[in-house]
């Protein structure tokens, strides 16, 4: 079997429900299938009627239209229209038209006839009698109500739960002939290129997939007998075993790639495809508006997709989300925009001339953002940055990244702790003498700063000058008991609002009479407490509930005490991004003042019980650190 058929089968291999046919029928089906490429805009098909064939979609977007004109279906890559497939409008009335470039195959309706005939199920997957398909409609309601649990999923489920299989890999020796024939032994779509040294461990070199053999081999016409490294990916982007699959989504749509190397202990474990992920129905919209944001060249185009937040938090309520995990899913949105913006930026500019980090701070860099709020960030540049170089090109690139942020809804921030303050946009050795001072001298103003550059996370670049400062500002913090002192002050001054009486203690008179702010003397201080502690035991932790397990781990605080901390912190974001959504709903701008007035007995009851953990948790720190 040729290289191209190897490809095409390859591909049914690992598609369902092609992936139920025998080896023989699938070699078969290959040799039947012909491949058709379509212009953007062109009908699909250009002769014949749309129901003669089936149609798998292999690159490229489709279009369904009925005859008037209206929208019935819109289809991306994996997908199949045509015979016995589409069950939307009339059959014989549907037009389909390429979106764009679009690659597919094309199977003659006696083709697919003939097999399904001699296979049961595939013939049950493509029948369209009535009653089979009043079944899959019931079946489709039943699971509508549980399908809003699928993001929620992904927050839970480790990449290596999805693994099926030992990884499969060749050496960086082997021939592309050599790779072609394990992949289609093996029936995957993707293969793992290893170096091995005279030690035991394989080192992970580079990536081949079947789209390789199709772009760099076929087309190309390169000679079977090459090396491997001649086509394959080098050093491709990996995700950890423990990671969550979620994360794996969001690395898919960053690199815009449908494959990604597993790692364990630093050991190649296995590779997750989108494959994996959907076959499972790990599906969720959050990755889908990040891989909108990857696609666009434009702030105009950009804007158009955070515009989308608002309904997704409506959405992530509704489907039962938390508050912590609706923190993530919506920074992975900022930190999309963020990188995305940078990446326009190099490219507008040219490359850095020196090293950089881009760094958040703050709750994008917890990843607890709730809404589009405003920005905290910072630059980090490699020691030989020499300003009268180099000060233009990092002034313009801070510049290009925070003021699109600010046309996406991420506001700047009030105290000018953006990368475009030349304070916050400096080499290494700088910030190393900042937190110094910061932390020597604790001043007032130095632990406002303190409070919210002690919450970083490298969103982009060089992550080594991040783990440098990281390490350095660990150092300097370790068994200083002064400045915890001077930080546990500071987090004291935010205190739940609730009286000597278990009253709540409510703003008077203003736009926010009667009200409480629910961020700011709700969850702040949980967040200020827990890094007080964080700090303390020398954690690079920066997630609150992060580092509320690593204080019940390190027997700071018992079990018992961390589970009541963590469920205050629930219970707060949860009420949270209720009010939130809806004000969403009716049209009003998202903000975190809320009335006891608007909660049920139940719920005031519980926030007061939460408002009593934060109050003892925080004399209890006053106790451990203000001796």
């Amino acid at each position: 079997m040729n290289i191209e058929l190897q490809e095409i089968r390859s591909f049914l291999a690992n598609n369902h429900p092609f992936d139920l046919l025998s080896e023989k029928t699938l070699s078969d089906l290959s040799e039947k299938l012909q491949i058709r490429n379509f212009s953007r805009n062109s009908e699909i098909p250009d002769t014949g009627t749309l129901f003669d064939h089936l149609y798998l979609i292999r690159t490229g977007k489709v279009e369904l239209n009925t005859a008037e004109g209206e929208l019935q279906a819109r289809l991306g890559e994996n997908d199949m229209f045509g015979y016995r497939s589409s069950h939307v409008g009339s059959r014989d009335k549907l037009k389909a038209f390429a979106m764009e470039e679009t690659l597919v195959y094309q199977l003659r309706a006696a083709d697919l006839y003939r097999i399904c005939d001699q296979n049961a199920q595939l013939n049950s997957f493509f029948d369209t009698s009535d009653e089979v398909q009043s079944r899959r409609q019931r079946e489709a309601i039943s699971l509508f109500s549980q399908s809003d649990q699928t993001q929620l999923n992904l927050m839970l489920t480790p990449v290596m739960e999805l693994l099926s299989r030992n990884p499969v890999k060749v050496p960086v020796t082997a021939t592309i002939q050599e790779t072609a024939q394990v992949m289609s032994q093996k029936r995957v779509s993707s293969i793992l290129i290893y170096h091995e040294p005279e030690r035991r461990e394989q080192k992970l070199i580079g990536i081949v997939t079947d789209r390789d053999l199709r772009n760099r081999v076929i087309a190309k016409g390169l000679d079977l007998n090459d090396r491997v490294s001649e086509i394959m990916t080098e050093n491709p982007a990996t995700i950890n075993s423990s990671d969550f699959a979620f994360k794996a989504q969001l690395q898919m749509a960053r690199y815009n790639v449908h494959h990604i190397p597993v790692m364990a202990n630093n050991r190649l474990a296995g590779m997750i495809t989108t494959t994996d992920l959907t076959r499972r129905e790990h599906t969720c919209p959050t990755v889908d508006i990040v891989g909108d944001i990857y696609k666009h060249t434009d702030i105009d185009s950009i804007k158009e997709v955070t515009a989308k937040i608002p309904e997704l938090l409506v959405n992530l309520v509704a489907s039962g989300a938390t508050a912590m995990s609706v923190g993530r899913l919506i920074t992975s949105i900022t930190d999309a925009v963020t990188i995305r913006l940078l990446q326009l930026a190099e490219k507008r500019l040219g490359p850095a001339p020196v090293a950089y980090a881009w760094v958040a701070a703050g709750s994008q860099a917890r990843e607890e953002q709730i809404a589009k709020t405003d920005q905290d960030n910072m630059l980090i540049l490699a020691d030989d940055y020499i300003p009268r170089e180099h000060s233009k090109y990092f002034r313009l690139l801070a510049r290009h990244v925070c003021d699109g942020l600010n046309d996406c809804g991420y506001i700047y921030c009030p105290g000018d702790m953006m990368a475009t303050n030349y304070d916050w946009r400096q080499p290494l050795t700088v910030w190393k003498k900042n937190f110094n001072q910061w932390i020597d001298r604790p001043e007032p103003e130095a632990l406002m700063l303190t409070s919210v550059f002690f919450d970083l996370r490298c969103i982009y670049g060089n992550h080594s000058l991040f783990q440098n400062l990281r390490d350095h500002v660990i150092g300097k913090t370790r068994d200083n008991h002064i400045f915890l002192a001077h930080m546990t002050r500071n987090a004291l001054s935010r205190q739940p609002p609730l009286g000597f009486f278990r009253n709540f203690i409510l703003i008077k008179g203003g736009e926010h009479d009667h009200t409480f702010d629910i961020k700011l003397n709700g969850i702040v201080p949980i967040v200020d407490l827990v890094r007080v502690y964080a700090l303390a035991q020398c954690s690079s932790a920066i997630n609150t509930l992060d580092r509320i397990d690593l204080m019940e781990s390190s027997n700071a605080i018992s079990i018992e005490s961390a589970g009541d901390l963590q469920d205050a912190l629930e219970f707060i974001g949860n009420l949270r991004i209720q009010h939130q959504a809806r004000q969403v709903k009716v049209g009003k701008e998202m903000d975190n003042f809320v009335s006891p007035d608007n909660l049920s007995h139940v719920d005031r009851n519980r926030l007061k019980e939460a408002f009593l953990v934060i109050r003892n948790m925080q004399s209890v720190m006053k106790y451990r650190y203000q001796r």
